[in-house]
């Protein structure tokens, strides 16, 4: 059954008492805030392991297990990896050892193949894995040995950036597609991609996070854009909605709930060029987010300034932050703007084995990490670690 979920603007100056970002002017009451026009905060150090959990996994190499080491889904007993290139490999190990188990590959074009793995989705408690392909707007599914189950085309043309675990019975979609009506989030079915519920974010008008350069000469579009994190998988069955033409951005639960998580200042539909506030790793104590600002140059290639920035519930303010990883015995700083990827799992860092080898060597690594890499080759597949809320 297709249901709407809906929240009126005029909520957001009623609700209270739920986890959010601030501004560095502590706030005790009502919605929370950030001015994202204030980037002149003081600098916090943090240390990773203080906050998270990690966990290192050492993907097994051997002839036909080489690959480089792009995660695709993470689940309690295995982990899928694939290449960066479309190759269509897909490899399954296990997700506390990092032993190979199995390889399969079904790109073709027939009806149960793949032209190209978007993303994967995994199932474990029914054994299967979803694999999107954004070419063809189909979701192919396959059991774990590999095997063909079914497949489903996408609901009104979409296509998805990103999708997770809703429930046993559906998934939870970011639908990019430029066709879209601006509603962007909507649940899905696993058996047939039916949309069980769509999700309606309120906003005035859509903002379009990317920039485009007609070359009319060579009959070509250009068009440049910064990576935003739609959905953030966060704990206890909550997920971090951001809609960019809205200015406030909701959590949702597995109870079709949702609830202002932060809002910002001045309006994104008041702004020109637009800036930005893009969460990117939310837990317990701290909010991780991006200030950008929609710029860009087609002829240097750069743009999009962002000021990267972290909100302490417990001193409630804002800071620039750093991270840094303990098992090194010098600085060395964690990328906290990465893909989310589960509810356990925050997000997860793909660490090349020539590097570790190299800093073993040099006695700059601590405790397992120091483990693993003393029996590493600097040819083997890539060391994978995992950052996981505590519990």
């Amino acid at each position: 059954m297709k249901r709407s979920t809906t929240i009126s603007a005029a909520i957001l100056f009623v609700m209270s008492g739920f986890i959010g970002c601030n501004q560095s002017k502590p706030q005790s009451e009502g919605l929370i805030t950030v001015d994202v026009t204030n980037t002149d905060y003081p600098i916090k150090e943090l240390i990773l392991q203080d906050f998270m959990d990690v966990e290192y996994i050492a993907l097994e190499t051997n002839d036909d297990f080489i690959n480089q080491g792009f995660v695709q889904s993470i689940g309690q007993k295995i982990i899928v990896v694939k290449n960066g290139i479309n190759d269509g490999d897909i490899f399954i190990y296990k997700r506390k050892t990092g032993e190979a188990i199995r390889k399969f590959n079904h790109k073709g074009q027939g009806a149960e193949e793949y032209v190209a793995i978007s993303g994967i989705v995994l199932d474990e408690d029914k054994n299967e894995m979803f694999v999107t392909d954004n070419v063809t707007r189909r979701m192919l599914v396959y059991n774990l040995d590999g095997k063909y189950q079914r497949s489903f085309k996408f609901q009104k043309n979409a296509m998805y950036k990103k999708i997770y675990n809703f429930d046993k019975q559906n998934l939870i979609c970011y639908n990019f597609s430029s066709s879209n009506d601006g509603q962007s989030f909507a649940i899905i079915s696993k058996q047939d991609g039916s949309i069980t519920q769509e999700i309606q974010i309120p906003f005035e008008e859509i903002k379009s996070i990317y920039i485009f350069l007609r070359d009319e000469a060579n009959d070509m579009t250009y068009g440049a854009a910064p990576y935003i994190y739609p959905i953030i998988p966060v704990p206890n069955n909550n997920w971090i909605l951001v809609e960019p033409s809205s200015d406030t951005i909701y959590s949702y639960s597995t109870e079709y709930e949702m609830k202002p998580f932060l809002t910002r200042v001045p309006s994104i539909q008041s702004m020109n060029p637009e800036v930005f506030l893009l969460p990117s790793v939310v837990t317990d104590r701290y909010c991780f987010m991006e200030i950008v600002k929609k710029e860009y140059s087609f002829s240097t290639g750069k743009g999009f300034p962002s000021t990267f920035l972290m909100y302490d519930r417990q001193e409630k303010s804002i800071f620039r932050y750093t991270v840094n990883n303990a098992d090194y015995s010098y600085k060395n700083i964690v990328n906290m703007v990465l893909s989310p990827e589960s509810s356990e799992v925050a997000f997860y860092h793909k660490i090349e084995p020539y590097g570790l080898v190299d800093s073993y060597k040099k006695g700059e690594l601590k405790g397992k990490l120091k483990e693993i890499a003393s029996k590493l080759d600097p040819e083997d597949n890539p060391v994978i670690m995992l950052i996981k809320h505590k519990k």
